[in-house]
């Protein structure tokens, strides 16, 4: 480790009190159970290094918050009395997830499991609308979530909005499909929602950009196994890509780290609302696609579903598309994968159901172009993304983080 020379001081951290300490421990236990679904209290004693004393001490306070139950015995086969189990409370302190797009809005709630419990999703053109319209229209939409969640005894302690563009410090810099620009959403969303339950507490809302969420939730939800580092697109109206590295996400010095619909692939190609020209999602996002393929490009899910089945199909108009977008796709692919390295490309959104078509030219230049030879046709690093992970849920499982690394913060807010 490099040490800070002369006249740069490393920051040092506070002397951590008993009561930090202790908030830290309880945050280890909490985890430690949700990570393994089912454990004794010796099993979490063993996982987290602490005696049993001081388990079963963290472990009572958890259960009096509401974050823990215990379900049954376990049988070691060991002399001794049998354990019992301790799971994480399927009911209170839950995440609520809004992912806001140019043409629909998808709501979700799970709760400390990260299960998913609730899902709205409302197809809607989004395009052209004011910025207020569409935050009260996904603020409707979260306020019958949480009356759904309410239902099953689930509390969401906080919201967070997944949204398209250069997302910083809760306003929208620019997202160019949605024709926003310094569009502040926090705040008039939380108003929105908080205006529809005037008699309960306001909800914290954040916000990120859709494809760092929908990369975590596939890094969490996912059936990635031992992939800790990939490159995940999510194909939409436009063309959103996120990095993940070692487990932790990639930003960026400002937070926008990712943007690879906006890598151009053809200087003199069609104009992008970008202002550029030629642009990966002008070859491989969803309006584009439908286009080519001769089909309304208004038409959203019901026009991609169309796409599939024409392709299927063979028809030549919808396989000539597919079969350029995959090849552009590659081509940008190919040159992230040099730069970064990743062991995998997942592809997310309207994607998975057309990998068939996309997957051979894309893996095509793949194989040709990455330099490290590791990525052949058959080497199965690029994938389809998990159909359980997605932006909402991802966004709602940033909340329940948020309680698993402070759980006492969480049921003070919960209490009240």
């Amino acid at each position: 480790m490099r040490l800070p020379g002369p006249g740069h001081h490393a920051p040092l951290e506070p002397k951590a009190d008993r009561e930090t300490v202790r908030r830290h421990n309880l945050s280890l236990v909490l985890r430690a159970v949700r990570d393994a679904g089912e454990v004794t209290r010796a099993g979490v004693s063993a996982r987290v290094g602490l005696t049993r004393a001081a388990i079963s001490s963290l472990v009572e306070q958890l259960m009096e918050s509401g974050f823990l139950t215990e379900s049954g015995k376990t049988f070691s086969g060991q002399a001794g009395r049998p354990g019992t189990v301790l799971k994480v409370a399927r009911t209170g302190v839950a995440g609520l997830g809004v992912e806001i797009n140019v043409d629909y809005v998808a709501v979700c709630v799970v709760d400390l499991a990260g299960t998913d419990r609730v899902r709205l999703v409302e197809h809607l053109d989004n395009r052209g609308a004011p910025p207020e319209q569409v935050l009260g229209r996904a603020a409707l939409i979260a306020a019958r979530a949480l009356t759904s969640a309410a239902e099953q005894e689930l509390h969401p302690v906080g919201v967070q909005l997944a949204l398209p563009g250069l997302v910083s410090s809760g306003a929208v810099r620019y997202a160019p499909n949605l024709g926003w620009t310094r569009v502040t959403a926090e705040g008039p969303f939380a108003d929105a929602l908080a205006g529809l339950r005037p008699a309960l507490p306001a909800l914290p809302v954040r916000s990120e950009n859709e494809a760092n969420v929908a990369a975590l939730a596939e890094l969490w939800f996912g059936g990635l196994g031992d992939v800790r580092s990939f490159l995940y697109l999510t194909g939409e109206i436009g063309v959103g890509g996120a990095l993940v590295i070692d487990g932790e996400l990639l930003r960026g010095a400002h937070g926008f780290a990712g943007e690879i619909g906006h890598v151009v692939v053809s200087p003199d190609g069609p104009e992008c609302r970008c202002g550029s020209r030629g642009c990966l999602e002008q070859y491989a996002g969803q309006s584009a696609l439908l286009r080519e393929a001769g089909l309304d490009e208004r038409t959203g899910a019901r026009g991609v579903a169309e796409l599939e089945r024409r392709a299927r199909e063979g028809e030549k108009r919808a396989v000539a598309a597919l079969g350029q977008a995959g090849l552009m796709l590659g081509r940008v692919l190919s040159g992230a994968v040099n730069l970064f390295d990743p062991d995998a490309v997942v592809l997310g959104g309207i994607y998975p159901p057309l990998l068939p078509w996309l997957s051979p030219p894309a893996g095509g230049e793949l194989a040709g172009r990455v330099v490290s030879g590791l990525w052949p046709t058959e080497a199965g690093r690029l994938r389809a993304a998990s159909p359980a992970a997605d932006a909402a849920r991802g966004a709602a499982a940033l909340v329940v983080q948020d309680v698993l690394a402070d759980p006492v913060t969480y049921a003070v807010r919960a209490a009240g």
